[in-house]
């Protein structure tokens, strides 16, 4: 009996794994997020080497964060049309040379315009990861995968910043966080060879075969849709990210953009061509509705290390390596979640995603509560035992709400609705950045001191959490009805 994880394509002699594709797969992907998450831990470091200004600073993080956005659905899109293989690979060749001349960046300048490149790279390679997932798994085997993926992204956010610790504490600030640049190049080569080697590229293969055999191959990117989401994207996270006045106005412009990017979809499918997004993708009341709560979720998870690296570091005077090590039970017990909510997700993921989301908000209180005690003689780091449980419920969450929300998705459109869903928890985060530390160096600025400004950026935290969870209830009872 042949093993069901071979893939067989027509008129190909070799055969394919679907596990060795995915793993493939994940390799960049965690790369991608380490990326965001180990930065914190190297700000300090980067802005003394560097010389850099706060705004340098800034950007440092807002800009990768910026492009990869802004590129998610396009990509996903061209992934869907010509081929989600190359697009991979393509991306991940621009990532790498990004992270080299990052780590040889002798100028603020140029390492924010590498990380720029590196966002850009992140976001081409991203969709391709839920479009082949969903191409090439079913059922109970892509709700394992999807537990695999979220793994990797629960394990990588969280272990990101203990590495980066360790390579500064090890090498020293002055070369240390350019080294946590450069170490994404040898695995990034290896990704780009095993994808060569493993990958089907089986949309590449058919549309190579009908332009053999004379058939008129059709290429439809939908270049005036593109440029209004993308222009649309812009205008939402711009003004989060830039820290100038004059960009809040482009806010004013994004409803209209969304307007006229609508419009246009509606009429150029009523003439027959392939639309960016088939707005059909939202009438499926699954993927809407994950969408939504990992959306309004990202807007305070995602601040969560951010402002515990601020506090540990700036409030308590910790280093590097204390700061990044105190995030290891969470990606303990969240790589544990991913993979035990596997067999619960298809029968009670919906009440799976409600549950972890209040264990979610209970961490995020202990967490206050444990601030409020640091001054009265307890550990720091007792906050790495209550933030496990906030990685305990993420990481079931990441792989419960991801198979959930992509389970009515047909294959064909996989990379779009994943680069919708990952574009809108970029925007979420993003938004939620800017609110938690704004909040954070708001009260910071009025003299409140650090550990008042860490419990007020936490209980916003709490809050957007506390919203997600209410949507998902909705879900969970919209789905039971």
């Amino acid at each position: 009996m042949e093993d069901r994880n071979i893939i067989r394509l027509p008129g190909v002699e070799r055969t394919f794994h679907r596990y060795k594709i995915l793993f493939v797969l994940l390799l960049p992907l965690a790369m991608s997020l380490m990326a965001i998450s180990a930065v914190n831990v190297a700000l300090p470091t980067i802005e003394h080497g560097l010389g850099a200004t706060p705004t340098d600073v800034q950007w440092i993080l807002s800009g990768y964060a910026l492009t990869f956005g802004v590129s998610l659905i396009p990509s996903g899109r061209a992934g869907d049309v010509m081929g989600r293989g190359t697009l991979f690979i393509a991306g991940l060749v621009l990532f790498v040379l990004a992270a080299l001349a990052c780590g040889l960046a002798t100028t603020p300048e140029l390492l924010n315009l590498a990380r720029l490149v590196q966002g850009l790279g992140a976001g081409m390679f991203s969709p391709q990861v839920t479009g082949m997932i969903q191409q090439y798994f079913t059922g109970g085997g892509r709700a394992k995968a999807f537990a695999l993926f979220g793994l990797v992204i629960s394990v990588a956010v969280a272990i990101g910043p203990v590495l980066t610790g360790a390579i500064i504490s090890a090498l020293g600030p002055e070369s240390g966080w350019r080294w946590a640049f450069l170490l994404y190049t040898p695995v990034g080569l290896l990704g780009i060879i095993l994808a060569t080697a493993w990958f089907p590229f089986e949309t590449e293969r058919a549309r190579r075969a009908a332009g053999r055999g004379g058939g008129r191959v059709r290429l439809d990117l939908d270049p005036v849709g593109t440029l209004l989401l993308t222009a649309t994207i812009l205008c939402v996270m711009f003004p989060f990210m830039a820290h100038a006045a004059w960009a809040w106005f482009l806010l004013l412009a994004a409803p209209l953009l969304a307007w006229g990017w609508m419009l246009w979809e509606k009429r150029y499918a009523a003439r027959g061509h392939d639309p960016m997004v088939d707005l059909n993708l939202f009438r499926f009341r699954s993927f809407r509705n994950g969408m939504l709560v990992s959306g309004t979720m990202f807007l305070g998870v995602a601040s969560t290390f951010a402002v515990l690296a601020l506090f540990l570091q700036s409030g308590l005077g910790l280093g590097a390596l204390e700061t990044g090590l105190i995030g290891l039970p969470n990606a303990i017990v969240s790589g544990y979640s991913s993979l035990w909510s596997v067999k619960y997700v298809m029968g009670r993921g919906r009440r799976l995603v409600v549950a972890m989301m209040l264990l979610m908000a209970l961490g995020t209180v202990l967490s206050i509560l444990v601030a409020v005690l640091i001054p009265l003689g307890a550990p720091w780091w007792l906050l790495g035992l209550t933030l496990a449980l906030n990685g305990f419920g993420m990481g079931a969450i990441g792989s419960a709400n991801q198979t959930l929300a992509m389970q009515s998705v047909p294959a064909r459109h996989g990379g779009t609705a994943g680069g919708l869903k990952q574009t809108l928890e970029r925007i979420g985060a993003a938004l939620g950045n800017a609110v938690v530390t704004g909040l954070l160096f708001g009260l910071v600025q009025a003299g409140m001191g650090w550990t008042f400004a860490f419990i007020g950026a936490y209980v916003a935290i709490a809050i957007f959490i506390l919203c997600a969870a209410t949507l998902a209830v909705v879900d969970e009872r919209q789905h039971r009805a």
